[in-house]
């Protein structure tokens, strides 16, 4: 189809320059002051306006002895040149950043009990090597994260599967073992215990995460598998930070990663109680949805959490350690 001869004027005689007048004018409502904005001499902003209006065959301002005010349809063409400028200065400033290396977003969805160890140093060196990558990390446990999976809210996540079916939709490669411990406040009676048991453990208030996550549906196994029934006094919480802010306020336990407890336990805020639990919880690691390419920054991601991990293994893992400049 024909381009329209008046559509052709204009691709060949309308410049941003003369857009940024446009603009200059709305705000100032004065050539003299306009031209200054955009660092041109009054008489060559007076040229370029005559051009301007040549161009689309009608006046875009009336000038009057207050100044200068928006025709009907001048008010229709100011519009487009905000917006053409305003998308020319986002294309702008995102070429630059791509210019300096540092382009792309990346979103994550990661349990908390990888956090500390193999999120943390993987996200270290990614922002090391691309500090301007735009980074986001979502979700706290497993069936949250792969709720973000399946709305396509994430890229990628670092959590486990929590139904047998979700291997259809998923990808899954295993990357270390989260390993679960419980936990009471310092001042807590159950402290300074020697030995205690789920019997005895069970009559306390408890903090545990939604009966959707793979760390509660392995809690109340155990609890069905010793003959005993969830505690009466507990506390659904979905955040870790919340449970840990929690568990630190009252005497109460949690069941909670070993990673993300260690530091307060270091500090004595928190101690670690005399029983195992939660052994055979599985590994976590890396889900990508199926039939679908990983963005580039999101591959390379992968490659750095397979670096930071160590092999699933029965025992506690300590954490690597970080060596970004290899």
């Amino acid at each position: 189809m024909p381009t329209p001869s008046a559509t052709l004027s204009l691709v060949n005689r309308l410049k941003f320059k003369h857009l940024a007048l446009l603009v200059a004018l709305d705000d100032v409502r004065n050539v003299h002051q306009a031209a200054d904005q955009i660092n041109v001499a009054q008489p060559s902003a007076s040229r370029m306006l005559g051009d301007i209006e040549e161009a689309f065959g009608f006046q875009l301002f009336e000038r009057n002895a207050r100044g200068m005010t928006p025709t009907a349809l001048g008010a229709v063409v100011l519009a487009y040149a905000r917006r053409a400028l305003s998308e020319l200065t986002r294309f702008a400033e995102d070429l630059d950043v791509k210019r300096k290396g540092g382009h792309g977003q990346l979103t994550v969805g990661a349990i908390m009990g990888a956090a500390p160890d193999v999120l943390a140093l993987a996200v270290a060196a990614l922002k090391t090597e691309r500090p301007l990558l735009n980074l986001r990390i979502l979700g706290e446990t497993s069936d949250q994260i792969v709720g973000l999976l399946y709305r396509r809210e994430v890229d990628l996540a670092l959590a486990r599967l929590t139904t047998s079916l979700q291997h259809n939709d998923f990808n899954f490669e295993p990357l270390a073992r989260e390993t679960l411990t419980l936990v009471v406040r310092g001042r807590h009676p159950l402290a300074r215990r020697e030995s205690v048991t789920l019997a005895e453990l069970v009559e306390w208030p408890w903090i545990a995460q939604p009966v959707t996550s793979p760390a509660r549906v392995l809690f109340e196994e155990e609890l069905a598998h010793a003959g005993l029934n969830t505690p009466s006094n507990l506390t659904e919480c979905g955040s870790i930070f919340a449970t840990l802010q929690l568990v630190g306020t009252y005497d109460s336990i949690a069941m909670l990663p070993e990673s993300v407890v260690r530091d307060h336990v270091r500090g004595k805020m928190l101690v670690r109680l005399p029983i195992e639990i939660g052994k055979s919880l599985p590994g976590y690691g890396i889900l990508t949805r199926k039939q679908e390419a990983l963005p580039e920054a999101a591959h390379h991601f992968v490659s750095l959490l397979r670096r930071f991990s160590q092999p699933i293994t029965d025992t506690p893992l300590a954490p690597p350690s970080l060596k970004i400049d290899e």
